[in-house]
């Protein structure tokens, strides 16, 4: 089974692939952030992606719903620190067929992987009960302008990667800070990281 490994962190990138590697049945991949796990998909063909969620350059949750759109078949699992109920509802979203935390013991990794593989989801019972929390206000448009804001980026700057007019980025912002019910766009953008919609 061929597995793309897109993960930030060089100890447990490493770890991983080592642990997957002694099963014997699994070859192994990586990519040390989404854009290189990105053009990796591009260019070679792999059965199921093992991402992280939040990466330099696209996030976990980008690369699921660039795969949903361009490689459906392709099986997702996704693994992360971090158990926000808006990373949850977004993964399920996005097609990703197994959710579990970096803590869970090694052996719940291989099993979710294989459940998956077999077209089954897997998703820790905890993690469940947390995605049918609150529902994430920001539409697309709003969570990519908060979370440029939130790296610290101008309006101008904003508006020049996402290819559109100040005035529309300041709309998408003034709309978020709304929604969220926060001070300012800093404000909005730690709101709506806390509550893993960014």
């Amino acid at each position: 089974m061929r597995i793309l490994l897109a993960e930030d962190q060089a100890m447990v990138r490493g770890a991983l692939s080592a642990l997957l590697s002694l099963s014997g049945e699994f070859d192994i991949t990586q990519a040390a952030d989404g854009d290189e796990a990105l053009a990796l998909l591009k260019t070679s063909e792999f059965d199921l992606l093992l991402t992280d969620i939040e990466m330099p350059g696209l996030s976990g949750l980008e690369l699921a719903s660039w795969c949903q759109q361009n490689k459906p078949k392709l099986k997702i699992v996704v693994i992360t620190t971090f158990g926000r109920a808006g990373f949850i509802k977004r993964a399920i979203e996005s097609g990703v067929g197994g959710f579990l935390l970096k803590d869970a013991p090694s052996d719940t990794l291989i099993t979710a992987i294989n459940h998956v593989m077999a077209g089954k989801r897997i998703i820790d019972p905890e993690l469940a009960i947390m995605a049918v929390g609150e529902s994430d206000p920001l539409n697309d448009k709003e969570r990519k302008a908060l979370k440029l804001a939130g790296e610290g980026r101008s309006t101008s700057e904003i508006a020049a990667t996402l290819f559109i007019a100040e005035g529309t980025v300041r709309n998408y912002l003034s709309e978020a800070i709304s929604k969220l019910h926060a001070t300012n766009r800093i404000d909005a953008a730690r709101i709506a990281q806390q509550k893993g919609w960014l």
